[in-house]
């Protein structure tokens, strides 16, 4: 898969025009062909690390401002006000709109901020959680750093002692003195996980599963012997909100955790020797179904890329409480989107079975994409019932073809199933999703005359 390149034209455009230089003066200070330069500046080349780092240092270049769409929402913010139905007779489609976004970018703020004060749909809702996912969309869930040191301590571990979990709780023991034990479920109302530093004890409930247990304890583990490389990344995500930089800083914590249980290499190989068989790498590294689906929305590593998955969860009301885009490029879908023909919906009536379907949808795409969608219940941190939440790990049906759980599922675009947009907003005639709303307003509009 390719690299995402820095286009950064317009940006390049607006220094030198500001310098008051000319493409062959600016070209020489940089060291590059004035040719090259051009290109540059009309995106048909990427800006080369060595580029930037000489505008950084001879023009005093603030290197932030290559994210200035950050606060329109970048292209999925975009994208989304361009779904708006006054627009749905032009046909916009993604790349467009990224066209627009690189093109000129000043323009399309400009665009946003008359769209979001003049009435209209404010599908744009900036919240904690969003901020936060946002941030790890910026990254598109690989912290490469922080996973090699994972990786490295891992492997660290397990040669040094054999099994990791074990080895995880002696490493608690012995470098930050925290012993973990196990307490009854009455002893922790309400909890399944404690620090508590007076008593020097990682404490977790007896109701918690074995893999729980060891997620929990090799959490700590990360958030302890990485906390520099977590704040470093919690500060370079210039939050506003302190409840987003804490759920930032819990995400890397996690992701950190899912790094130790299933170190970076050694998950790959086995993904992809076993067709990324769910079932062979729960077994294989003694990991949850939801923890495998985490991890497989992190393999981004630049020449040892794994399959782009996303990964969603979703309660028994139809709710998405959490949810990854990976290196997938699937939009975050909006608040009201339900599609109870969709497998999650199904799979609270199959508890535990693996589910796959094969569905259409696009939030705010001119076409919506194809994909291929496994789904399995999970008991939230080991409470039945009341805790079960449906987990989605979704991938486009094109790269699904030699999948395990792909084999005997047709993944031809037709025998697709679709999915709207929210209803509110859903102008598709033909549905498998109940939308009074919908309906009630097709019904309103005038008919044509016979």
């Amino acid at each position: 898969m390719a690299d995402t390149n820095l286009l950064a034209g317009p940006a390049l455009r607006r220094l030198r025009k500001r310098e008051s230089l000319t493409q062959a003066a600016m070209a020489s200070i940089l060291g590059i062909s004035p040719s090259y330069l051009n290109l540059i500046e009309r995106n048909q080349r990427p800006l080369s690390a060595r580029v930037l780092v000489q505008v950084i240092e001879r023009f005093d270049f603030d290197p932030r401002s290559l994210r200035e769409d950050d606060a329109i929402g970048g292209l999925d913010g975009m994208v989304r006000r361009m779904a708006d139905k006054r627009f749905a007779d032009l046909g916009i489609d993604r790349e467009e709109v990224h066209e627009f976004l690189a093109a000129a970018p000043q323009i399309a703020a400009a665009f946003a901020r008359l769209y979001d004060k003049g009435g209209g749909e404010r599908i744009i809702v900036e919240d904690t959680a969003a901020a936060a996912r946002r941030a790890v969309e910026r990254w598109q869930n690989h912290f490469s750093d922080l996973d090699h040191a994972a990786e490295d301590l891992a492997d660290e571990l397990r040669l040094s002692r054999g099994e990791i979990s074990a080895a995880l709780s002696e490493r608690l023991r012995e470098k930050h003195q925290l012993q973990v034990r196990i307490l009854p479920a009455e002893v922790m109302p309400g909890q399944v996980h404690r620090l508590d530093l007076h008593a020097r004890q990682l404490q977790l409930s007896e109701m918690l599963p074995g893999a729980a247990r060891r997620f929990q304890i090799a959490r700590q583990v990360g958030a302890l012997e990485m906390r520099e490389g977590i704040e470093t990344l919690v500060a370079g995500a210039n939050l506003a909100s302190p409840d987003a930089r804490e759920d930032f800083r819990e995400h890397i914590t996690d992701y950190l955790a899912g790094a130790l249980l299933l170190p970076y290499r050694r998950f790959l190989r086995a993904c992809e020797a076993t067709g990324y068989d769910l079932a062979v790498l729960q077994r294989r590294f003694a990991v949850s179904f939801d923890q495998v689906a985490q991890r497989l929305t992190t393999l981004g590593r630049v020449g040892e890329r794994g399959l782009p998955f996303f990964t969603a969860t979703i309660d028994r009301a139809g709710r998405m409480s959490h949810f990854t885009a990976g290196g997938s490029g699937v939009l975050y879908p909006l608040e009201g989107a339900r599609w109870p023909a969709w497998v999650p919906y199904a799979a609270f009536e199959r508890p535990g079975t693996v589910l796959t379907q094969s569905v259409t949808f696009g939030e705010g795409e001119a076409a919506a994409r194809h994909w291929f969608t496994i789904t399995r219940t999970v008991d939230v941190d080991g409470v039945m019932c009341a805790g079960r939440r449906a987990v989605v790990l979704g991938i486009e049906a094109r790269f699904a073809a030699d999948l395990a759980h792909a084999r005997g599922v047709s993944l031809a675009r037709e025998d697709a199933v679709p999915l709207g947009t929210p209803c509110g907003r859903c102008g598709r005639a033909e549905c498998l999703t109940p939308a009074p709303a919908r309906i009630a307003s097709t019904l309103a509009r005038p008919r044509p005359p016979l």
